[in-house]
């Protein structure tokens, strides 16, 4: 089944995707949406961010060359930080450089969805507890990251995650091709079966420290490649079976 967010005629709906179709469902789909009125060509609809969280819950240098290509080690245990909900935005949503950073990146990722509430949980647990996955554009001011050596700020922007276009729920994310171009030019190319600790694991993890709650978005961490934006530019996220994330840069 394949999710998403739309608006139509100043309607916020969420809606399962139907071929070039997408049918109207009366509440989130992880919170037991069901299908009401006629389906409505995706055409006609502008495609939202497909989650509205209460968390973004990542993990930083999940994958050893981006850890290298950075100068750090990879951490012994996941390296947990959070993005505010407010740094949420769609397809085709503008992702704002902030003056106060004259060093913004893109990090293509791969995020988790959360289907039910998961604490203390085990990997296999953890498995059972995932609604869909979808595209994820962890956006970094990276002279802020490396001034404050924390990451709440240089991560938090508003616009800094933009997250979609759809929400797949049948996918093995073990190993999927995660791509970022600019301006149509690849600039990572990585596959999640080089992460060092696999989704399940990561929930499981964050599951020891925090519950998770339907809705929820686990970003899973970025392969190597990451580099510049600048305004003008266009981002692409793009991971086989879920679709491609385009945003412009203001």
């Amino acid at each position: 089944m394949r999710t998403c967010r739309f608006r139509h005629r100043g309607q916020d709906r969420y809606g399962v995707v139907e071929g070039s179709e997408v049918r109207p469902l009366n509440a989130a789909p992880w919170s037991g949406g069901l299908p009401e009125g006629r389906a409505i060509p995706l055409a006609d609809v502008t495609l939202l961010a497909p989650v509205e969280p209460s968390k973004i819950v990542c993990v930083g240098r999940n994958y050893r060359a981006h850890a290298r290509e950075l100068g750090n080690e990879v951490p012994a245990q996941p390296l947990l930080f959070l993005k505010p909900p407010t740094s949420i935005v769609g397809p085709q949503e503008a992702i704002r450089c902030p003056e106060q950073s004259s060093e913004v990146h893109h990090e293509a990722e791969l995020a988790v969805v959360l289907a039910r509430p998961l604490s203390r949980a085990t990997a296999a647990e953890a498995r059972g507890a995932v609604f869909g996955y979808s595209c994820l554009n962890d956006v970094t001011a990276r002279d802020i990251q490396r001034e404050e050596k924390q990451f709440t700020r240089a991560k938090g922007f508003d616009t800094f995650c933009p997250v979609g276009p759809f929400v797949e729920t049948s996918l093995d994310p073990l190993d999927l091709p995660v791509v970022c171009r600019v301006n149509g030019a690849e600039r990572q190319r990585g596959s999640t079966r080089d992460m060092t600790v696999d989704p399940f694991a990561l929930l499981a993890f964050i599951s020891q420290v925090m519950t998770l709650l339907p809705g929820d978005v686990v970003a899973t961490g970025t392969p190597e490649g990451v580099g510049p934006i600048r305004r003008g530019d266009w981002v692409e996220v793009d991971i086989a079976g879920i679709g491609v994330l385009r945003n412009p840069v203001v």
